[in-house]
């Protein structure tokens, strides 16, 4: 672990998992539009958002994948991670007051590199919202000097 309690690369294993659980609100959507710009009336609008094929306001599909970063960020690896790529499939709308459940899963792992591969996917009660993979860069504990954990 480095001194951030995230996890260098030579303490993964590749099936290692952590989630990450997010409800997305109302102020979640609007807050996004306005961090974003995306003022997309499917997002925002009602009664646009009813003549649509999601018949109703849909979050942001970036915001839902956000939570794959949390469960970056905050979990697996954690703390001093630094995002590489990320590729993603929106397979399903989330909607207002849906909890979203992160997961990333490690694929591989480039020691070498300081990189790993996860399996990133975003799940609202049980069904794929969002599905991809993620490249990352960890920190070392060889690079630091230090003994793996």
């Amino acid at each position: 672990m480095n001194e951030l309690n995230g996890y260098d690369i030579e303490d993964l294993e590749p099936g290692m998992t952590a989630t990450f659980s997010k409800t997305i609100t109302d102020a979640d959507i609007v807050l996004f539009a306005g961090a974003s710009g995306d003022n997309n009336a499917i997002h925002i609008n009602d009664e646009f958002a009813k003549t649509t094929p999601f018949n109703g306001r849909i979050a942001h599909g970036f915001l839902t994948a956000s939570t794959i970063s949390a469960a970056i960020a905050n979990k697996l690896p954690g703390p001093g991670t630094i995002y590489i790529s990320q590729e993603m499939n929106f397979v399903a709308p989330v909607r207002p007051g849906d909890t979203v459940h992160a997961e990333v899963i490690v694929e591989t792992i480039e020691t070498e590199r300081c990189r790993a591969n996860l399996r990133t996917t975003c799940r609202v009660r049980g069904q794929v919202v969002v599905d991809g993979e993620a490249t990352v860069k960890l920190t070392s504990s060889a690079k630091r000097g230090t003994k793996a954990a």
